[in-house]
């Protein structure tokens, strides 16, 4: 299952990041060419926001996936390395 989350969420990482490098750049040349559109409708800034927000939440998980694998290994190992020596002292 967590193969299955960890798949996903790249693939969803990945799809999330293509409109935001589309969308951002563009409301960023609309914002600065005067051309009269000087404010952006509401729903575009609040749908970059919320592709941004999705985009850390993802991308911190992805970051992270590696530390907490090895965390997870190494407390196994502990584990098992106290039982091993409770059993070889009895």
């Amino acid at each position: 299952m967590k193969k299955f989350f960890n798949k996903w969420t790249r693939k969803f990482h990945r799809w999330i990041a293509v409109p935001t490098v589309i969308i951002i750049p563009l409301a960023v040349i609309s914002k600065f060419s005067g051309a009269g559109a000087e404010h952006l409708p509401p729903q575009l800034e609040q749908f970059q926001s919320i592709l941004m927000l999705l985009l850390v939440i993802s991308g911190s998980y992805l970051y992270l996936i590696p530390y907490l694998t090895k965390w997870k290994r190494n407390r196994s190992k502990k584990k098992q390395h106290i039982a091993e020596k409770y059993i070889t002292s009895r």
